[in-house]
């Protein structure tokens, strides 16, 4: 069925209830695994359900968020999934303290079972009206940034139009387009400020409501981190500032260089790699769609049907219209077992990188979407973005389809930025700890900390205040993820660790590496992220020498690049 042919009902919430609770109480009192099954069955279809409205309504509302119909929907969403996750969780417990768990196992695995005992200490009813004003802080984030109207140049545009401009090849052009952003940030600071505090607070108050002392723990919980922990994550952010900071600071130095500037540079330089500009996407956004067919149907026989199935049904949004939420995103609408794919197409290199990251996500989805339970399609965050991460270096092969005579120095771009993505990444990540550590802070502080962590894994952005908003420690007010997936970020810097293990094997033998992301992909979630791995035959990130070896092997790829060839 195509999309827009989906019919969409809210459902009505307190006959959920009663359907949820009539299940649960159903699953306590069977007598055998076969009933017990059964009912477990009918709470997956019902599920499925509410899965499906909630996320039509979602896909609808952040295509056009002046949509006053969808509004109202994601506004009923916002409120109502709280209330029914009190049911969700009734249910849960039961199922843990269920007799035939055993059964269940040897079924349905184990994943199911470690992944329930995490969500049940994500929750108390005591938390419903803190998990409802986070809803419509995060979504009044979501429409603020979706409302923008930059002016630049006698014209007006969104901030994922005003992305084309910002990598400009033009010195002084380029400088305006980030300065005409950070303006616009800094006229809507005040809000921006509001609603992050108020959601530090409320986060911070549940943490403290369901018994952890703050957020820190419950992040961890919510993000179904269910094989390391916060000890883990240090260690991986003290690698990344002892391997991999070096080399991103390496690839800037010699970025200065070949543009023929003074070391450290600007936000605005640092955002280019050569005088002549960026790899640009050859032609039109239909042209990279038919880039992609070619690409998708080359690569293997699966990833042609996936594909062709994505196109023929309308499952991508991908173009930037005025009112359309920033980013991008890959879901799943499980009762028709199709992923959907959203984007802001703007003119520039990320438009391919958007469109196949996310078809990496989409591929894994469309190769998982008939498993049981429906907590198994997917692994935890970091475990889905390998699918995403690896996916962008597979496409690299066919770089001439997507980008003509600049395929080379998009590898190259696309290489250099994998390395220097994960220091950002990780100082994400150290910042969010830093913020629910000292919950109190002012907004001032917050930024303050930003700059701070700024210098150490991002030594090569000047910071003088030839761009205030970022220069000023601001810029984090950009990142979405910080507002709406709080610790949602670390997962990028695991995944693309994992994603340049790829790049090697690719470099090597592409079939090969194929057989390797099949088979990393084909458990679903069926494993926790560092089995995934192992039965892939890939190293853990958490392991030193695996950060130390594409560290060196990427390195060496770099210098074997003829920039001249390319400035």
């Amino acid at each position: 069925m195509k999309f827009s042919e989906m019919p969409y009902t809210r459902p009505d919430t307190e006959a959920l209830k009663q359907q949820m609770q009539a299940l649960t109480d159903a699953l306590k009192a069977a007598p055998d695994y076969e009933t017990a099954r059964a009912l477990f069955l009918q709470q997956q279809e019902l599920e499925k359900h509410l899965s499906t409205a909630s996320t039509l309504a979602e896909i609808r509302h952040s295509i056009d968020t002046r949509d006053a119909f969808y509004e109202a929907e994601s506004d009923f969403f916002n409120a109502a999934m709280p209330e029914l996750q009190e049911y969700e969780q009734n249910w849960t417990a039961a199922l843990l303290q269920s007799p035939f768990r055993a059964d269940f196992e040897k079924d349905y695995g184990s994943v199911m079972f470690l992944n329930a005992e995490l969500e049940l200490k994500t929750f108390s009813p005591e938390i419903i009206p803190e998990l409802q004003q986070e809803n419509d802080l995060v979504t009044a984030y979501d429409k603020l940034i979706a409302s923008a109207q930059i002016p630049f140049e006698g014209k007006t545009y969104t901030v994922a139009q005003l992305g084309v401009f910002k990598q400009d090849p033009d010195d002084n052009r380029r400088l305006a387009a980030w300065k005409a952003e950070g303006q616009w940030y800094k006229d809507n600071q005040p809000k921006l400020d509001e609603i992050y505090d108020k959601l530090v607070h409320l986060r911070d108050t549940m943490g403290k409501k369901l018994g952890y002392g703050g957020y820190t723990p419950l992040g961890y919980y919510r993000m179904g981190r269910n094989c390391y922990g916060k000890e883990d994550v240090e260690r991986f952010r003290a690698a990344v500032r002892d391997y991999l900071v070096p080399v991103a600071d390496g690839i800037f130095r010699e970025n200065a260089k070949r543009l023929g500037k003074q070391y450290p540079m600007s936000f605005a330089d640092n955002a280019v790699m050569f005088r002549s500009g960026e790899a640009k996407p050859r032609g039109t956004a239909d042209d990279i769609l038919k880039a992609a067919d070619r690409f998708f149907a080359a690569l293997s026989p699966e990833t042609d049907v996936f594909f062709r199935t994505m196109r023929k049904n309308e499952l991508l949004d991908l173009l930037s219209t005025e009112g359309k939420q920033g980013g991008g995103y890959c879901t799943e609408i499980i009762d028709y077992q199709v992923p959907f794919i959203f984007a802001n197409f703007n003119g520039t290199r990320a438009d391919v990188e958007t469109l196949v990251h996310e078809g990496g996500h989409a591929f894994a989805c469309w190769k998982n979407v008939e498993r049981v339970p429906l907590s198994t399609i997917w692994p935890s965050m970091e475990g889905c973005e390998v699918h995403s991460m690896s996916m962008e270096f597979f496409s690299e092969p066919w770089a001439e389809e997507f980008f003509g005579p600049d395929a080379e120095k998009f590898r190259y771009s696309h290489l250099a930025g994998a390395l220097t993505f994960i220091p950002y990444g990780t100082m994400v990540d150290h910042f969010q700890h830093e913020v629910f550590e000292h919950p109190d802070w002012t907004p001032r502080e917050r930024h303050d900390c930003w700059k701070k962590l700024l210098g150490v894994y991002m030594p090569w952005q000047r910071l003088d205040g030839d761009i205030p908003f970022y220069s000023d420690g601001e810029g984090w007010q950009r990142q979405l993820h910080i507002y709406g997936m709080p610790f949602y970020y670390i997962d990028y810097c695991l995944a693309q660790t994992v994603a340049l293990q790829f790049w090697a094997l690719i470099q090597a033998d592409l079939a090969d590496a194929w057989r390797h992301y099949l088979a990393y992909t084909e458990q679903g979630g069926s494993r926790v992220f560092t089995e995934l791995l192992k039965n892939a035959g890939l190293q853990s990130p958490f392991d030193e020498a695996c950060l130390r070896g594409v560290c060196r092997k990427a390195q060496e790829a770099l210098r074997g690049f003829d920039l001249a060839g390319m400035a």
